[in-house]
């Protein structure tokens, strides 16, 4: 059981191996639920290159306009989950956005023409919302001391389910057609029977056997704090008005943490000032923790503050380089290496994505480890800044080369993808930060802002 904080009860460390824990079992579904979601929203393309396109008999500008939808469908719901989780929390805003997008992904099999596939596609779409309570949820139970290693850990192997499902549809169709001995027609449509299932396994599991908040329920999140305080304010009276020996015992002290019985207990030998000091945090601490209901104005103040509008330009940098990567490297691959074929350099190219998993939760640590010694927030924007700038070193580099040795691209390919996904998880453990009151909000606008910047571009 982690050590955790007396405010809210946020945990202190993050135990990834341990699901049976609280907060271990909200860290594993947030980032299981992420990466069931982009496997869904990304099990097209890897079928869609020669089966699905000899199937539904698509033109390569069909392709591409399915591929758009998929896009905007996810830019819409990033939008509105935001403010859903300042509303309503994480947890209900996660497995509605999981259910929602699980009805398209079981009907996929029904798809018949152009068309039909382009309209599935921006309903399935729908999952690449996820993120956004991914990391509300996360940043909900994790302390500021270990939030960007929780934020970077599920954001990094949440992500691989974009890599993953290069691997994973096509093993699912194979088998389909050589055990079960299903035709191509069918059998690349009952594949996506497998991500359905998982996706509302998954939902439903958030919903059974996880709380909105370390203290219960998102609706009670400010009583449960407020309540805290006032004991505290109570104990810490009762305290200093009476007896130094008998008054702290004869109070009840149910309900109040640790810390509190400790600071009472510093007041009663005299070490008033750094008790009240200590209290001074606990509150700082309370205020940290406390979310707005989202209304136009705070959404607006979230989106106009400087801090937010820094922040998106460094996410448009290194996140807006992976979706720019992502879209062109298995056609890049191909063109330099014509020996690999499209499934060798598909598998390539995936292993950009699946380095998200050690790549940007390393991120996400080293930020929190330089933090935990500097206490300084600006050790990790300066942390972000040269991530970005190497990043921008290795796209020069791979573009005047323009290699054609494959020891040579494969690895200046992990340079870049190190300090383009690390990049990733250091931003995000710099947005707890900025506007703690309002983390949805300021998740949605970095996120979304970048990505139309990134289409525009």
């Amino acid at each position: 059981m982690p050590s955790a904080d007396s405010t809210e009860d946020k945990a202190k460390s993050v135990p990834i191996l341990n699901p049976l824990n609280v907060y271990g079992r909200v860290f594993f579904l947030s980032w299981w639920g992420f990466f069931v979601a982009f496997w869904s929203w990304y099990a097209f393309p890897p079928l869609l290159t020669e089966t699905i396109k000899k199937d539904l008999n698509l033109s390569q500008a069909e392709i591409a306009n399915s591929n758009i939808l998929a896009l905007a469908a996810a830019l819409i719901v990033r939008l509105l989950a935001g403010a859903a989780c300042d509303r309503i929390g994480a947890r209900w805003t996660f497995a509605g956005i999981l259910l929602l997008g699980s009805v398209p992904t079981a009907l996929a099999g029904t798809v018949n023409s152009p068309h039909g596939l382009v309209v599935l596609r921006f309903f399935i779409g729908i999952l690449g919302g996820s993120f956004i309570p991914c990391q509300v949820w996360t940043t909900g139970f994790f302390d500021k001391s270990v939030v960007g290693t929780a934020n970077s850990l599920a954001a990094g192997l949440g992500n691989a389910g974009s890599g993953v499902t290069y691997f994973l549809m096509p093993a699912i169709f194979n088998s389909l057609v050589q055990r079960q001995g299903l035709s191509e027609h069918k059998a690349w449509r009952v594949a996506f029977v497998v991500p359905f299932i998982l996706i509302t396994a998954t939902a439903i599991a958030m919903i059974l056997t996880c709380p909105d908040t370390p203290t219960g329920k998102w609706s009670s999140r400010s009583r449960d704090i407020k309540r805290h305080l006032d004991m505290r304010d109570t104990f810490f009276s009762a305290s200093a008005a009476g007896d130094k020996k008998g008054t702290a015992s004869s109070i009840d002290s149910g309900g109040l943490s640790n810390d509190t019985i400790q600071l009472n207990s510093n007041r009663g030998q005299g070490h008033y000032m750094d008790a009240q000091a200590q209290e001074d945090d606990l509150l700082t601490a309370a205020s940290w923790e406390l979310v707005e209901e989202p209304t136009v104005q705070s959404s607006l103040t979230a989106v106009g503050s400087l801090s937010t509008l820094s922040l998106i330009v460094v996410y448009f940098c290194s996140f807006g380089t992976e979706l720019c990567v992502n879209s062109i490297l298995g056609a890049y691959y191909a063109r330099n290496f014509p020996t690999l074929g499209q499934t060798g350099s598909g598998s390539w190219a995936a292993m950009f994505g699946l380095l998200n998993a050690v790549f940007r939760p390393a991120g996400g640590i080293i930020s929190d480890v330089i933090y935990r010694y500097t206490k300084s927030l600006w050790a990790k924007k300066m942390l972000i800044h040269f991530f970005g700038f190497s990043l921008g070193i290795f796209l020069v580099l791979i573009g005047i080369d323009d290699p054609r040795s494959k020891p040579m691209m494969f690895g200046l390919m992990t340079g870049l993808a190190f300090f383009e996904e690390a990049g990733n998880g250091a931003c995000f453990s710099l947005v707890p930060h900025v506007r703690p009151t309002s983390n949805g909000e300021t998740d949605t606008s970095l996120i979304q802002i970048s990505w139309l910047m990134v289409s525009q571009a």
